[in-house]
């Protein structure tokens, strides 16, 4: 199945980032699935102002619970007197 069918533009969904300055650092973010300005027969992410292509690439879950349990699952529990975010 075409990622593009399983979701609706305007559902609100959940993927889990990295921070392209430091790539130790990862978090759950909300995003809306829109149009694709650029394509617009397909679909993309709207996260932080821009559109990222919404892709089979791109780890999406429908609620936040989802996207928490598969961070963890990568990336374990934050340490307390560590966690910033």
């Amino acid at each position: 199945m075409d990622i593009n069918d399983t979701f609706q533009p305007g559902e609100v969904v959940y993927v889990i980032i990295r921070n392209p300055h430091a790539q130790g650092v990862a978090q759950v973010q909300q995003a809306a699935v829109v149009e694709n300005p650029e394509q617009p027969q397909d679909l993309a992410l709207f996260l932080y102002e821009t559109y990222y292509p919404l892709t089979d690439e791109v780890a999406v879950y429908k609620t936040a619970d989802e996207a928490e349990e598969a961070y963890q699952a990568a990336f374990g529990l934050p340490e307390q007197e560590d966690y910033h975010g």
